[in-house]
């Protein structure tokens, strides 16, 4: 059957695609457990010819599709978390949740990948190989990849997949339909550094008969931004910007202490490492310059996600066949945000891209991004998810 084939069956379930994701908007959950998203997830997935498992350690959702005959495997993710956010959208099917909010599109990827199973298990007597659909929680800072490696879902076909794939929307930037992927360094690895600057309060009349914390977390702030700038090569950039920092309670009074908290994201092994070992050293050497001492914590998260490139140019092609060519787009750089898929990506060879989901009558430029309460992702796509989806698994099967 032809990739436009695919995408007409696609289309022709939109109705019920939209019923899902609406239903999954309207009863955010966030992190580990998520009890309610998977319940829809098995109601979606019933009656179709998968092998399900579900997860131990989070709310996950294993499904195998075993193709008539033997050949390699593919995995697909799909991620299912919320993010803390009060919803502003107005939209009808806005989130039922108090604080909760679908503002990042996973409700979209979930039910592309139940729609792209759909079309798959209609495909079963096809396929030479199988697929495996990885229904992810926990992607928003909760390590949701990670527990379904160490639960197994990578051996879950019996074989380690040849080629992974993921889709995530875009509420802003990428005009409606767009595909955007690059070879290499696709997202950034994001680290955190939380640093408690110790002195002695007294006072704000005599600093001289105290130790002041905050003069020196002031320079610690601005002098991260200055290692940025003199250690790191501009071609291999790192960002780091203190997000929240916290000193002292009323205007006449020195604190013992103050404390700030910064995110560090890298594009490569190196520099990560290289800022990590910086920044530890520089923070503690302002504070001991100062008279003073600082805990730091530095906190490993995510790793750099980084594409194949033989499989980024196969998923060009793959949605080439689908859409034409002109709504594929190659990123000249790679994306400040970061995402757990790139722990699969360490492991097996894939690729992750993304999928305007602008609203056509919003101006991409200046769209709600992703994580605001007023980001809205337009179900038009959905479609155009669950095709691509199924696309890169018959392809890439076929390809052997």
């Amino acid at each position: 059957m032809s990739a436009m084939a695919l995408y007409d069956e696609a289309r022709a379930l939109s109705p019920e695609l939209s019923k899902l994701r609406h239903a999954l908007h309207r009863e955010p959950e966030i992190g580990l457990d998520l009890p309610r998203t998977q319940a829809k997830v098995l109601d979606a997935l019933d009656g179709l010819p998968l092998e399900i498992t579900l997860g131990k350690a989070a709310s996950s959702v294993t499904a195998v599709l075993r193709g008539a005959r033997p050949g390699t495997t593919v995995l697909l993710r799909g991620d299912m978390d919320a993010l803390p956010v009060t919803e502003r959208t107005g939209l009808p099917y806005s989130s039922g949740i108090d604080g909760v909010m679908h503002a990042c599109g996973h409700d979209l990827h979930t039910t592309m990948l139940a729609g792209a199973a759909r079309l798959l298990a209609g495909r079963r007597g096809d396929l030479a190989g199988n697929v495996i659909f990885m229904f992810q929680p926990g992607e928003e800072g909760y390590f949701g990849a990670r527990h379904m490696i160490d639960e197994g879902v990578l051996d879950a076909a019996g074989e380690r997949p040849v080629a992974a794939y993921a889709l995530h929307v875009s509420a802003a930037h990428y005009p409606h339909g767009i595909i955007a992927c690059k070879p290499g360094p696709m997202l950034a690895a994001a680290d955190t550094i939380e640093v408690t600057v110790h002195g002695r309060g007294g006072h704000a009349s005599a600093p001289h008969n105290a130790a002041d914390p905050i003069p020196a977390a002031c320079e610690m702030v601005t002098a991260l931004q200055t290692l940025v700038t003199r250690e790191f090569d501009v071609f291999d950039p790192v960002v780091i910007t203190v997000g929240t920092f916290h000193a002292g309670t009323i205007d006449n009074v020195i604190p013992d202490n103050a404390w700030f908290k910064a995110t560090i994201r890298s594009f490569s092994p190196a520099a990560r490492t290289k800022v990590k070992d910086r920044a530890i050293r520089l923070v503690r050497d302002i504070a001991s310059a100062n008279g003073l001492t600082a805990t730091v914590d530095y906190m490993d998260g995510y790793p750099v996600t980084v594409n194949n490139s033989g499989e980024a140019a196969f998923a060009e092609r793959a949605a080439a066949a689908l859409f034409g060519r002109e709504r594929f787009m190659t990123l000249p750089n790679p994306i400040t945000g970061a995402e757990d898929f790139s722990y699969i990506l360490e492991r097996v060879p894939g690729a992750f891209l993304f999928l305007g989901a602008c609203p056509p009558d919003r101006a991409p430029a200046t769209a709600p991004y992703n994580h605001s309460a007023e980001a809205v992702f337009d179900d038009a796509v959905l479609p155009d998810g669950t095709a691509l989806y199924a696309e890169l698994a018959l392809r890439r099967l076929a390809a052997g």
